[in-house]
């Protein structure tokens, strides 16, 4: 009966609602190791339950009160699935210079669950209106907690969900940070060859990450999205002597899924209220850390293990009682102020108009343009009663696709045709070409829908007219 048992042994299940269950290792393998159940309790892996996942889009859709952690889980379920799909094919390219299947298996599961270690409240927005202002970034953040905190857990590790790694084989912390990392594109001298083949798979076209949250977030959201066959394009997956390659059986797969991802971007993270919400916080936000976390990140790094969504709203939401003794009164209680408006979702700032552009309308080969500049044209374009009215530009871009398919890095992914038995890059040129490359929405708000119709007006001229024919209305 001990056989039977053994199975069971030093693994668990965690229900969830995408991906029905996550197996994962506990305690009761091997003597001594570690396990995976060790990193996700550890302070920093619970920390992430309290950074939600949405930041203020949670305002918007009521139900989306999933947390970073959850994601978490997802991504390294993903990433432990892309391993095992990829490892045949690894092993093929690197012979006896590949490791073990599970040691690959465990690196992308770890990769998987750390990737968001580093992110503080509000999540990407924290990163451009707190962390820039050190040069900083969550994944920056997060490699140094890899690094100091997690690496000796890391290194105990001897197994994977589908057995244990050769003898003589560990994890090491710097290749997660590697892994995880859009500024880190080149491998260490000492990294194994194979490493650099990983890459696209936590910050590529298609990754576990991303995967996991157009999934998840649509979900939670309760937003219709169209088909997204992970399967399939997990099934199609493999590298090739080039990299990451995906056979062409897949490639249908893989654009329906970008169409899916630009969807969420355009309804979900950059819809007009969580913009508006944005714009918002972005007024009081950085002197509002500077008064909760007096910390530099670049040399304490354990408060940060403290600073969560949770904390922070709790905070800021008493402000506006702050008593005179407080050094900080006159200032906590006017941007108290401000954040009960935010809390109790009163919102100041409503969209007045809105304009799509992508690069195709880009005059020239030139970039989209700047918002102060959007400013200066919409104002020559008002009427002028309406000159100095208060309003603001936000402009939201993204990428649906890579804006150069042959030219993508340390991310360049391939397409094997099973007819010509040729790998290269250059059929996506003319798979994506229907999918825009860049993609600016750019919208203008203000605090009353009073004045929509001449605000709208005005912003269509400032985007479609040259500035040498603005016209002054003097």
């Amino acid at each position: 009966m001990k056989g039977a048992t053994d199975t069971y042994e030093g693994r668990g299940l965690i229900a969830d609602p995408i991906h029905r269950y996550i197996l994962y290792t506990r305690p009761g393998g091997i003597p001594g190791e570690a396990t995976e159940q060790d990193v996700i309790d550890t302070p920093w892996a619970q920390r992430l339950r309290r950074i939600p996942q949405l930041q203020s889009a949670r305002w918007v859709f009521p139900a989306a009160e999933h947390s970073r952690f959850q994601h978490s889980l997802g991504a390294m379920h993903l990433s432990g699935r892309l391993g095992q799909q990829l490892y045949p094919s690894l092993r093929a390219v690197f012979g006896a210079d590949a490791p073990s299947a599970p040691l690959l298996e465990e690196l992308l599961r770890m990769a998987g669950l750390l990737h968001d270690i580093g992110h503080g409240p509000f999540g990407h927005f924290f990163d451009d209106n707190f962390l820039v202002d050190y040069h900083l970034t969550h994944e920056l953040v997060g490699q140094r907690i890899i690094r100091e905190e997690l690496g000796d857990v890391l290194r105990a590790l001897r197994r994977s969900p589908s057995g244990a790694f050769n003898a003589d084989e560990a994890i090491d912390p710097e290749w997660i940070c590697y892994l995880m990392g859009k500024a880190y594109t080149e491998p260490l001298p000492e990294h194994p060859k194979w490493l650099k083949f990983l890459k696209p798979l936590l910050s590529g076209v298609f990754t576990a990450d991303n995967m996991d949250y157009v999934l998840r977030d649509a979900y939670m959201c309760g937003v219709a999205v169209g088909p997204i066959d992970i399967e399939r394009i997990i099934y199609y997956s493999f590298f090739s002597e080039k990299g990451l390659t995906l056979d062409r059986g897949g490639l249908q797969a893989f654009i329906m899924f970008l169409n899916a991802r630009f969807y969420m971007y355009t309804n979900v993270y950059y819809h007009r209220t969580t913009r508006g919400i944005d714009l918002h916080l972005k007024e009081i936000f950085n002197e509002t850390m500077q008064i909760a976390f007096g910390f530099d990140l670049r040399q304490a790094l354990h408060p940060y293990l403290h600073l969560t969504e949770w904390t922070l709203l709790e905070e800021v939401g008493r402000w506006h009682d702050t008593p005179e003794s407080d050094a900080h009164a006159k200032d906590k209680r006017r941007l108290g102020a401000e954040w009960r408006h935010i809390l109790d979702r009163k919102l100041k700032w409503r969209m007045a108009g809105e304009e799509v552009l992508d690069q195709f309308e880009v005059r020239k080969g030139q970039s989209f343009l700047e918002s102060n500049e959007v400013v200066r044209r919409v104002k020559a374009f008002l009427p002028p009663a309406l000159r100095d009215f208060d309003f603001r530009i936000d402009m939201a871009q993204q990428d649906p696709r890579p804006l150069n398919p042959l030219a993508m890095g340390d991310r360049q992914i391939y397409v094997y045709d099973s007819f010509t038995k040729r790998v290269s890059q250059e059929p996506l040129t003319e798979l994506l070409k229907y999918l825009p490359g860049k993609v600016a929405q750019c919208r203008i708000f203000a605090m009353s829908h009073e004045h929509d119709a001449e605000l709208a007006t005005a912003l269509k001229r400032a985007l479609n007219e040259e500035p040498s024919s603005i016209v002054t209305n003097v």
